[in-house]
């Protein structure tokens, strides 16, 4: 029996059942997140105290401060909170989407799309980290693969094993032309498109956390709309025909929002893998409700693993500033084998 907690509005006419393991598991990982937000704020190569960070937070006029937290470190924090998040959610909304544990956004495609779109950009010294012209290239690629899936598998007559197939033979042409780009680049324009796909927060600004949030103020709210249906789509295309799901409608969608919060998030954080796939799995065995609370488990548990593998590459081997994608990649990789596994057992 799994206990939930019912929340009623005054008249009865709104009503909001959340089971009370998955409210618990929530707000254990709100608190980690947080105290993992504080450790990164306060850790650095210049140690700062809890109380100088909040201070300058509350709005401190102490210059040097205020440059080291709220200029250097809190964008990168927010930054790998809201990139986290994003890829997570995108990873539970294709999983759900095409039923299979192993899809993500990186082994659809979708990543694949921003990676390629963004190299061309930085090999051919159209643009810098940093520049606008970056992430706009690479959420033109996630949207043009999209695009492309669509067309290939018929759009929403579409069904889930098609959208693997065509979203992996994609993922593996454009990892080819991805390869064919850096070889013909020039030394200095290969390295820093290398370290782009690897995956950095390194220099994060302000324009990169307002850049990734609107996308994430319209989408994650979709996501949550469409996390009802998934678990009808669970069920099987035919049950839920049968249950009067609107499959044609929701299943665009829902393949929309995926590829607007992975397709965000890599444009402003790098091409960052994994993270799709582990944390969906994790909030699974965290917490046994519907869609909707594995969402918000997900996105969490997404934002806690950025963040963390970024303190790890920042901290870890100072003063060398790693690349955050190496630490995810190193735990995501051995997790993927793991779940290869149990599938075939």
């Amino acid at each position: 029996m799994n206990p939930s907690l019912i929340l009623r509005s005054g008249d009865d006419r709104l009503s909001l059942k959340i089971p009370r393991r998955t409210l618990g598991v929530v707000c254990i990982l709100a608190g980690l997140l947080i105290g993992c937000a504080a450790a990164s704020l306060s850790l650095g190569s210049h140690p700062t105290s809890l109380g100088d960070v909040a201070s300058v937070l509350a709005g401190s006029d102490d210059s040097g401060l205020s440059l080291i937290v709220g200029e250097i470190r809190l964008p990168r924090v927010l930054l790998a909170i809201l990139a986290g998040a994003a890829l997570g959610v995108a990873g539970l909304l294709l999983q759900g989407l095409v039923r299979n544990p192993l899809a993500s956004p990186d082994v659809i495609g979708i990543t694949s799309g921003a990676s390629a779109a963004a190299v061309a950009v930085l090999t051919l010294d159209l643009a810098v980290r940093g520049d606008a012209l970056l992430p706009l290239a690479a959420i033109t690629g996630a949207f043009a693969v999209a695009l492309v899936i669509l067309a290939l598998t018929g759009g929403h007559r579409a069904s889930p094993g098609q959208l693997v197939l065509v979203g992996v033979g994609l993922a593996s042409a454009l990892g080819a032309l991805i390869t064919f780009m850096l070889v013909l680049s020039g030394d200095a324009s290969a390295m820093n498109a290398y370290l782009w796909l690897t995956g950095s927060l390194y220099a994060a600004q302000w324009g990169d956390v307002i850049r990734l949030a609107p996308w994430l103020a319209i989408f994650l709210p979709v996501a949550l709309v469409c996390a009802r249906q998934l678990d009808v789509l669970a069920l099987g295309d035919p049950m839920a025909t049968g249950l009067g799901a609107p499959l044609s409608g929701y299943r665009p969608l829902m393949l929309l929002s995926a590829v607007a919060l992975a397709g965000s998030a890599v444009s402003v954080a790098g091409g960052l893998s994994f993270i799709g796939l582990v944390a969906p799995h994790m909030a699974r065995n965290l917490v046994r409700g519907g869609h909707t609370g594995r969402l918000v488990t997900t996105a969490f548990l997404g934002a806690l693993i950025l963040l963390c593998a970024d303190m790890v590459g920042r901290l870890g081997f100072a003063p060398r500033d790693l690349p955050a994608g190496v630490f995810v990649a190193a735990v995501g990789a051995p997790y993927f084998v793991y779940q290869m596994y149990r599938l075939k057992r």
